[in-house]
């Protein structure tokens, strides 16, 4: 109850002091919970492409289409253990490119076998995790709260752009399935069968050959994989086989693709977080500030405790201990505050697929503990300093 009285002497000091650690532990959770996002997308991403081999055109043919026969080649290559053809298409086209963390909403046609190769597992909160008949869709946790859709509603893909073309063209399909949020791309996918992918495709193609070409045949890109648990070291030398025996295509190395996922998050947490300790050094000093004044301020009570029989070791704990709360409340009302604003934010950006919070009980614990240590550390200087002082002098002493 001391610590208690000892703040509420100065209590505008007290208040500004704690507001000082309330505005760094605040901007430290804001910032974390959107560098925990940003995090979890690009984790998403590393775990995808270091377990497969993504196979497109050669360099300098991007958007090229490949032969269907290509996915035969690609499975005899030593090393492969399966390989699919895949599609995907924009969710909705024509849309104007804003400043997101998100995944832009996709739709994704693949082969339901690829489901037992795939190191990023997807489950059904509602339905199919997969669909099975043509004119079906399984829609990913956002891109099932964007459109309001549940299972059983329809919904009709691509989404009409509001200037579309006359000859624009999508196709009503069935929601058969949601899935369970993963925090990463399948999130803002929609899932339908190699046909219907085969037919959006068709749907793509400029209207003067699109009769003449028999989309049955070929793929917009290939997933390889080697055996489960094949080490990124030796898909990149299945990728390296790949490309040697299989003429026109270009099979990409798995760890260059994560190596540029991981130097992207690393960027992004370094700013983030820079930003945050910025202002939370701002706050230790504040906190130093006080305790030096809030020793100053009582030399002869400190002189009294001592001359009484208070051994060094009780007065230098009241006043680390009185830094530590300071830096304990500082940091309750500034996370308190931070994780009340990222879920507004995030509710509201809910229906625009514009989510870029999340707060992890990592980070929590980071927040708290940051702000217990950072009044601690602020608070040794000070504290040692009462600490140390001689009984007499300090009873000399006039405030």
């Amino acid at each position: 109850m001391e610590i208690f009285r000892n703040l509420a002497r100065r209590k505008l000091r007290s208040v500004l002091t704690i507001s000082g650690i309330v505005i760094g532990i605040f901007a430290l959770t804001t910032m974390g919970a959107m560098a925990e996002h940003f995090n979890a997308l690009i984790d998403g991403g590393v775990k995808y492409f270091g377990s497969s081999i993504q196979v497109g055109a050669p360099d300098g043919q991007q958007g090229s289409l490949l032969p269907l026969s290509k996915v035969d080649e690609v499975k005899k290559v030593d090393g492969v253990a399966a390989a699919f053809p895949g599609y995907s298409f924009s969710a909705k086209p024509g849309d104007v490119a804003t400043v997101s963390f998100n995944v832009p909403d996709q739709i994704v046609a693949g082969d339901p076998g690829e489901d037992r190769y795939s190191v990023l597992q997807i489950t059904a909160a509602h339905g199919s995790k997969l669909p099975e008949t043509r004119g079906d869709v399984v829609l990913g946790s956002s891109m099932a709260n964007e459109f309001k859709k549940n299972v059983g509603d329809s919904i009709a893909l691509p989404v009409r752009p509001r200037d579309a073309k006359p000859d624009f063209v999508n196709h009503a399909f069935k929601v058969v399935g949601i899935l369970n949020p993963t925090r990463t791309a399948p999130d803002n996918f929609a899932y339908i069968t190699i046909p219907d992918g085969q037919m959006l495709l068709k749907d793509s193609l400029p209207a003067a050959i699109r009769d003449r070409i028999d989309v049955s045949t070929i793929a917009m890109s290939i997933t390889a994989y080697g055996k489960p648990g094949t080490p990124l070291s030796e898909l990149d030398r299945i990728a390296d086989r790949i490309n040697r025996q299989v003429p026109g295509i270009k099979a990409l190395r798995p760890s260059d693709l994560v190596n540029s996922f991981k130097s992207g998050g690393a960027i992004f947490t370094a700013i983030t977080t820079g930003a945050a300790v910025l202002a939370l050094v701002v706050g230790g000093l504040s906190v130093v500030n006080t305790m030096i004044m809030a020793v100053t301020e009582r030399f002869r009570e400190i002189g009294l405790k001592k001359a009484v029989g208070a051994h060094t070791y009780h007065v230098l704990r009241e006043y680390l201990a009185e830094a530590v709360l300071i830096g304990f409340l500082g940091g309750a009302i500034g996370y308190l505050a931070g994780l009340g604003l990222t879920t507004l934010l995030n509710t509201l950006g809910k229906s625009s697929n514009f989510e870029l919070f999340l707060v992890t009980p990592a980070l929590t614990a980071l927040a708290l503990g940051f702000a217990v240590a950072l009044g601690a550390l602020a608070g040794v200087i000070p504290a040692l300093r009462a600490a140390r002082l001689d009984p007499v002098t300090a009873l000399r002493t006039t405030n």
